[in-house]
């Protein structure tokens, strides 16, 4: 099999509406090694959550939680950034974001941008949870969670579900599907090193180091030398939990310098008409963070996004490049305690830039829930229909 990996991910509809993970991210990225190594001509990776009230808590009180050390370091870091309120997990993303703020001349006003931009990609996509465009002022004016962040600069409670199929080149041939498989250019996992918790720095305890080292890793991968290759990337979607967390990541992804990543805000380099689009969807904001399914949301959006199917929301000017296959798509995800997932793509082949015929409609901008009928074309040869009946009375 050939060493490149075409890339197509199944519609998400209804009951997956909010589709966005850490672990499915992983998932995917075991799809695609199973696939690039011969193990399998075809892999699927499957992400899905349903999450409790309120913000995130242990599941599990007999024993300690995942990121009971991050939490412990973020009260700590705040003795010098200063007090804080709220629930630890937007503590330590708005102390990261105080951080930069401190190093940089950001304010609370490039969040609230942000934020803002979000949710206003976010009316358009119809597997949004919030499609109300919030604009700067009400960001602002919305109750705060933390002495920096507002409600409207967070992630919401979510459920969700998304999946994506990962195959060779010998298997999107064999299934016709060119005019939709999406080349994995680069992907790559990192994790924690000692100065998440050594460094006295609340952005490094927010995954700043390791999302820049996966980066790194993934442009490397792509052909890049070091510091190169951004300014072919057209659309991110990236991890922006909390609204400073997109702010950083900005500089960590190396889309800007360090000390520029509101400078990108202000000029309107993360939204249309600017350098990047950045967070089509509405980014997890806007979208919804259904934990274990906002990975492979997000790879849903860039590739509907290379595609070139996502009609209003489409990125302008992927395809109008020397190089035919189009500009690339870059994924980001993030789960502190602790590992990222960066991949790059780029167009494979555009022969065809009509939506699937097979389907009878388009799934990047229209979302209609599963029908019986549905489950029927894709279930597997052999299935229990006492198992499936079962699945079906919990929804």
């Amino acid at each position: 099999m050939s060493g490149q990996v075409g890339f197509s991910i199944i519609g998400v509809a209804a009951l997956v509406a909010h589709a966005q993970l850490y672990c499915a991210d992983t998932a995917l990225v075991h799809a695609a090694n199973a696939v690039k190594t011969s193990l399998v001509g075809c892999a699927l990776a499957l992400g899905f959550e349903r999450m409790t009230s309120g913000s995130l808590v242990n599941q599990y009180p007999d024993r300690a939680g995942p990121t009971t050390l991050l939490g412990m370091r973020t009260l700590e870091l705040e003795e010098t950034l200063g007090e804080n309120f709220g629930p630890v997990a937007p503590r330590m993303f708005a102390n990261a974001g105080k951080e930069y703020c401190v190093k940089y001349g950001a304010t609370i006003e490039h969040f609230a941008k942000i934020a803002s931009k979000n949710h206003k990609h976010a009316v358009n996509n119809p597997y949004a949870q919030f499609r109300d465009g919030w604009t700067e002022d009400q960001v602002l004016n919305s109750p705060k969670v933390t002495d920096l962040l507002t409600k409207l600069m967070c992630t919401p409670t979510s459920d969700g579900a998304a999946c994506c199929i990962v195959a060779s080149e010998d298997f999107v041939h064999a299934h016709k599907l060119e005019n939709q498989a999406i080349e994995i250019v680069a992907q790559a996992l990192e994790t924690d090193e000692p100065s998440t918790f050594e460094s006295e720095s609340a952005m490094e305890l927010a995954g700043y180091g390791m999302t820049k080292r996966c980066a790194d890793r993934v442009f490397e991968q792509a052909g890049f030398a070091p510091g190169h290759g951004r300014d072919e990337v057209g659309v991110v979607e990236l991890h922006d939990c909390f609204a400073p967390a997109e702010l950083f990541t900005y500089a960590a992804l190396g889309l800007c310098a360090p000390e520029g990543a509101h400078k990108l805000v202000d000029n309107g380099d993360n939204t249309y008409g600017g350098k990047y689009v950045i967070n089509p969807s509405g980014g997890l904001e806007a979208r919804g963070h259904p934990i274990g399914a906002t990975g492979v949301g997000m790879h849903f959006s860039v590739t509907m996004q290379l595609r070139g199917w996502s009609g209003i929301s489409q990125a302008p000017n992927l395809f109008n490049t020397a190089d035919k296959r189009g500009r690339y798509g870059l994924v980001h995800n993030i789960g502190l305690g602790g590992a990222v997932v960066n991949s790059a793509r780029q167009i494979l082949r555009c022969a065809d830039p009509e939506p699937d015929a097979r389907l009878g409609y388009n799934h990047a901008t229209e979302c209609r829930p599963i029908t019986m009928a549905d489950l029927d074309k894709v279930k597997a040869k052999k299935s229990s229909e006492y198992v499936l009946q079962a699945g079906l009375a919990k929804l």
